[in-house]
């Protein structure tokens, strides 16, 4: 995902030189980036999950 954000700022596959600048600036906000990844752990996607109603299809 990270390097898809920077080929879309640059409008082309970076280098690995052009890649490790932004590299640094999103590990500074790895924190929040990477909170949204453990969405299992945020209260409210367990409650959402666990009241969620899936519809069972049968083919």
């Amino acid at each position: 995902a990270e390097l898809a954000a920077v080929a879309s700022i640059l409008g082309r596959l970076p280098t690995v030189e052009e890649y490790m600048v932004y590299a640094k600036e999103i590990d500074t906000m790895a924190a929040d980036v990477y909170r949204y990844l453990s969405f299992d752990q945020i209260a409210e996607f367990r409650e959402a999950a666990a009241n969620a109603n899936i519809p069972v299809v049968q083919a």
